[in-house]
């Protein structure tokens, strides 16, 4: 006679089979979230009989989540000695940080499927696991037996439960125990929360004493006059009302890049570039507490014009910096972003006051779209008139009409040769002079010719997609708009292009958006709809070869909804090149369903 265990795991056996094979919900025996979880993996189209995960040896090994961790585990090791157990910390992405296992048939078990320091066990890549789901719904869970979404981790039983941070509450990571499938699989979820307990607890010391070493620090700084002074920690941001009037929270996540580039070099200076293109010079010194480094004090010099001190003064953040963070819409435009709002605001004052602006930014920022929203808002009837610096730009100049209510915008600035210069100068005076808005656009503020500089009186930096990603979905609405009325994305849409970093910016996204509707077969666009490209986060650039590769992998993937084995066979490739080539170029494709 089968005991209950052995019974319920065959039953849950065949509930996932079923599940696998038809896409219908299991049996209501498999608890929801293991149910859930299912549902994920097969979704992200997780393999079932192979553990494909990535591999990352380079990592903090004296992390405070590590080092938090290390006497918890050192304790757990000696108590698990000789037992068929193993404890396992991750970080909060599923990175396996420590692992200490306490016989060496179960440490080569966990070898062979990938479970050890170095490794990646989130659910986008093993699919249902202890680690994967407490990361995934930021809740304890045990993952029994055959429970588990791969067949080959299926003769063990895990429970994990996520680390918090006890300042923030944010999720560090996770602990993780597992064993054997056996009787006392039952008892793991009490255990391993008390040892996520404890992590925390020591995690808590440690950010006392970092929190302690960095107010004494502020403090004493901040004693003596009234210069803005930021103080960084990983869970704290201290700062005086001469700071916090002027920054943003991504010019803290750009300081604290730029001081921990100087590391422990003492008082050193470096002037950074912050989101609206105002530039800081900052000194930096790193805090240190009983715990170990506990961040930076930063002592910062306001320069009121971007990095380039030899360039026009720039516009993009108003003198008392208050108002920059309230949205400041423009007719065509979508965004709230500080940075957009700091240029938007610019933009819009210098076309009321027709002040020659020179707006600079990466490729397909939206530099041109920015100086036609500014310049409807004026009211005007007349469509501004864009000269591009790579045409016959003199006889250009001489026919674009001129006077109040025009606008003239001269792209590529920094393609305008020696030569052409003192003509086109006079030819930007005389438009200013009888009223005309000039804007020039460029890529790099410095790029500007010298005789041309005295023609812009501001300047102000358009920021790349990538640093106001928070402004996706209205970006997404607003082009989509322009496509079609109708059209919109499904909900796991937004996440795909999250992961990007938009080299090409808005004009890269708009393509993306206009060619999946274009080939989407229902009233949205689906996740197949979108550019190949989209599904591949490479960390690289890629050769025209290799793109090509790319690009056919996904489309057999797709074209075989998400089947590995069956899209390897059309290509006439085994189904270990197709995991191996999906890591290598970062392809992640859900199954359809």
């Amino acid at each position: 006679m089968l005991s209950d265990s052995t019974a319920r795991d065959r039953t849950i056996a065949r509930a996932r089979l079923k599940f696998l094979e038809n896409a219908e919900l299991p049996a209501a025996i498999v608890p929801e979230g293991i149910r859930n979880s299912w549902q994920r993996s097969k979704y992200l189209g997780i393999g079932t009989d192979e553990v494909v995960v990535p591999y990352q040896p380079d990592y903090d090994r004296e992390s405070r989540l590590v080092r938090a961790a290390a006497p918890v585990l050192d304790r757990l090791e000696q108590a698990l000695a000789g037992s068929d157990a193993c404890v396992i910390v991750t970080d909060r992405k599923g990175w396996v940080r420590d692992r200490r296992v306490g016989e060496k048939r179960l440490s080569a078990h966990l070898d062979r499927v990938h479970l050890a320091p170095g490794f990646n066990y989130a659910e986008q890549f093993v699919g249902t696991n202890g680690i994967g789901v407490a990361l995934e719904e930021r809740r304890p869970n045990v993952v029994l037996g055959t429970e588990h979404f791969n067949e080959r981790l299926q003769n063990v039983s895990c429970a994990a439960a996520p680390i918090r941070n006890s300042v923030t509450g944010r999720v560090e990571g996770a602990m993780n125990l597992t064993c054997w499938n056996g009787p006392a699989r039952t008892l793991m979820a009490a255990l391993v929360q008390e040892a996520a307990g404890d992590i925390e607890r020591v995690m808590y010391e440690f950010s006392s004493s970092h929190q302690r070493a960095l107010l004494e620090a502020f403090q004493q700084v901040t004693h003596y006059g009234d210069r803005p002074v930021l103080c960084l920690g990983q869970d704290l941001v201290l700062a005086n009302s001469a700071a916090s009037a002027r920054l943003t929270g991504d010019d803290h996540r750009l300081l604290h890049e730029a001081a921990a580039e100087l590391g422990h070099a003492p008082r050193t200076r470096k002037q950074v570039r912050l989101t609206g293109g105002e530039a800081v010079l900052m000194r930096c010194r790193q805090v240190d507490s009983s715990a170990g480094a506990a961040g930076y004090l930063l002592e910062l010099a306001f320069t009121d014009h971007p990095c380039d001190q030899a360039g026009p003064r720039t516009g993009a953040r108003s003198r008392s910096g208050q108002d920059l963070t309230r949205p400041w819409p423009l007719p065509g435009l979508a965004g709230t972003d500080p940075a957009w709002n700091a240029v938007s605001r610019t933009a819009s004052r210098c076309a009321r006051e027709r002040t020659p602006l020179l707006l600079h930014g990466e490729a397909g920022t939206g530099k041109s779209a920015l100086a036609r929203a500014a310049h409807a808002l004026t009211g005007a009837a007349s469509v501004p008139v864009t000269v591009d610096a790579g045409t016959d730009l003199t006889a250009a100049l001489r026919a674009a009409p001129t006077g109040p209510g025009r606008t003239l915008v001269l792209r590529n600035v920094d393609a305008v040769t020696s030569e052409q210069c003192p003509e086109v100068a006079r030819a930007l005076d005389a438009a200013t002079a009888q009223g005309t808005w000039i804007v020039g656009t460029l890529t790099r503020a410095p790029g500007v010719p010298e005789a041309l500089r005295h023609c812009f009186a501001e300047a102000a930096a358009v920021p790349a997609l990538r640093h106001r990603l928070a402004d996706l979905p209205a970006l997404v609405d607003c082009l989509l708009q322009r496509v079609g009325a109708g059209v919109e994305c499904a909900p796991e849409v937004l996440p795909l292009l999250r992961r990007h970093d938009w080299p090409g910016n808005v004009r890269q996204l708009e393509s993306a958006l206009r060619k999946a509707a274009a080939g989407r077969r229902t009233y949205r666009i689906e996740l197949g709809d979108l550019p190949p490209s989209l599904h591949s986060a490479s960390s690289r650039s890629l050769s025209a070869w290799e793109a090509s590769e790319r690009d056919t992998l996904v489309q057999a993937l797709l074209e075989a909804e998400g089947n590995k084995l069956l899209a390897a066979q059309r290509l006439g490739i085994s189904r270990t090149t197709i995991y191996r080539k999906m890591r290598t170029y970062g392809i992640t494709l859900p199954a359809r369903h």
